[in-house]
């Protein structure tokens, strides 16, 4: 295996851990909301607890789709 090889192979794995942590981050966010919706806050609180929720969920889908696309470029350039 060259060089270059396990360099890919390394991108390719390291991706996959990036866009499983993406994923864990959306499946917190879930959770989060539904315990919020399920504390019977008045509006306002609820309203403010899941803008929080949207910000992380922004997040988490960013986190997600970078570590896909470092999968697919380890797999293009292997």
């Amino acid at each position: 295996m060259s060089n270059s090889s396990q360099a890919m192979e390394w991108l390719i794995w390291s991706g996959a851990f990036v866009s499983l942590l993406g994923v864990a981050g959306l499946i917190w966010c879930v959770v989060f909301a539904l315990r919020a919706r399920r504390a019977g806050m008045d509006d306002a609180a609820l309203r403010a607890k899941l803008q929080k929720a949207m910000a992380m969920n922004l997040g988490a889908l960013v986190v997600s789709t970078l570590g896909l696309m470092m999968v697919v470029l380890g797999i293009f350039l292997r």
